[in-house]
């Protein structure tokens, strides 16, 4: 990403007000899925890029956590908290504005004598009472010692992860062919089964691959009514973006055509970010190693595991 279109993705994606007090998560989303919508009818598709790129970096995070970390700071790579960053022996720099997310904030539901006597296992349940606001920060509004390469990202080729992609999709009991009858499409998904346009270069055939992928695991079951066969393109097409880039292909980038698929309709757009988002943290949890997994996770929510799923 260049840094002029760092520049303008920053310009047009935080443009949002903030709050100083703490919000549900719905309306978290709704506000970001509201200002986006804004964003793409007057013809800017930075927001939805931003969005959709987060949506990989940080896909252990929760979905509206995912939309303000992108609205924030559309170019953020990795974030902690202030503590995890110093276990890691790093330094927020003075002067730095923290990311606002939301924490949730446990309870214990204390059961009664003779309830607790009889299943000792639920004598004290935890229980969600509400929300906070809490605040992390990206690496680079950090100093100290260096990170290490927690992702094996790669620039343009798919190394091991095509393998990973293969395997993950014959565990979900989904067959795999190769057909070259299927021209001009690069794929098919047919419920079960998927089939690949052979020859692909490898980067253009992981896409075909998450896309039909996609395709099988959102759209070949009821899900929802209020969809259509351009709409469920677009999902499966988005997911690709997502997975892809994460992975450091050369996605290209979202377009701003996406909202008029929705007709201006928040409700269905939030719906489908949501899947998106879920679909793809689901298929990337699937082909990163178990170490890469680890380390991310111990290097993002340190001991704050709370920021990590916060709403």
């Amino acid at each position: 990403m260049s840094g002029n279109a760092t520049t303008n993705e920053a310009s047009n994606v935080t443009s949002l007000p903030s709050t100083s007090t703490a919000q549900t998560a719905k309306e978290i989303i709704a506000a970001n899925v509201k200002l986006l919508i804004e964003q793409l009818e007057a013809g800017h598709s930075e927001g939805l890029t931003a969005y959709l790129t987060a949506m990989g970096r940080f896909h252990n995070y929760s979905f509206g956590n995912i939309l303000e970390i992108a609205r924030q700071k559309p170019d953020a790579t990795r974030v902690a908290g202030m503590y995890a960053w110093n276990q890691l022996g790093r330094k927020v720099i003075k002067g730095q504005k923290g990311i606002r997310i939301l924490a949730p904030m446990i309870g214990v539901r204390r059961k009664k004598d003779k309830e607790a006597e009889k299943d000792i296992t639920k004598q004290n349940q935890p229980v969600l009472v509400g929300f906070r606001s809490a605040y992390v920060f990206d690496v680079s509004q950090t100093d100290g010692a260096p990170l290490p390469d927690l992702s094996e990202r790669v620039k343009g080729e798919v190394g091991e992860y095509r393998e990973r992609l293969i395997d993950f999709l014959i565990a979900q009991g989904i067959e795999l062919e190769f057909k070259e009858s299927i021209a001009p499409a690069l794929g098919m998904s047919y419920g079960g089964r998927i089939a690949v346009l052979p020859g692909q270069v490898a980067a253009e055939e992981f896409s075909t691959l998450v896309h039909e992928l996609a395709h099988e695991m959102l759209h070949k079951a009821e899900r929802r009514t209020a969809t259509t066969k351009t709409v469920r393109e677009t999902e499966a097409e988005a997911i690709a973006f997502v997975v892809s880039q994460t992975i450091g292909l050369d996605a290209g980038r979202a377009s701003a055509e996406y909202i008029h698929l929705y007709h201006g309709n928040a409700a269905l757009l939030a719906e489908s970010l949501e899947v998106i988002q879920r679909t793809s943290a689901l298929i990337l949890s699937a082909i990163e190693t178990p170490a890469a997994t680890a380390e991310q996770t111990e290097a993002e929510a340190g001991p704050e595991p709370a920021l990590a799923q916060a709403s």
